[in-house]
């Protein structure tokens, strides 16, 4: 992904959940990157192109041991 693609994605999920703590970090891969909320890593994102149409999917794994911390 594009320098540019991060920062609204980053934009996006601060707007939409009325926050400023999360941040997108380097990419991972050509078609991913870190998804982070404060300094907690919580998932990544990835970039699907199909038939011309961009779509962003956010993948977050929860461990059944980090349920016991809550």
């Amino acid at each position: 992904m594009k320098h540019f693609e991060l920062k609204k994605l980053q934009q996006y999920l601060n707007s939409k959940f009325e926050s400023t703590n999360f941040t997108i970090k380097e990419e991972v891969k050509n078609n991913s990157c870190e998804l982070y909320f404060k300094d907690e890593f919580i998932g990544l994102i990835y970039k699907d192109v199909e038939d011309g149409e961009v779509s962003y999917q956010f993948h977050m794994t929860i461990l059944d041991e980090d349920l016991l911390d809550s």
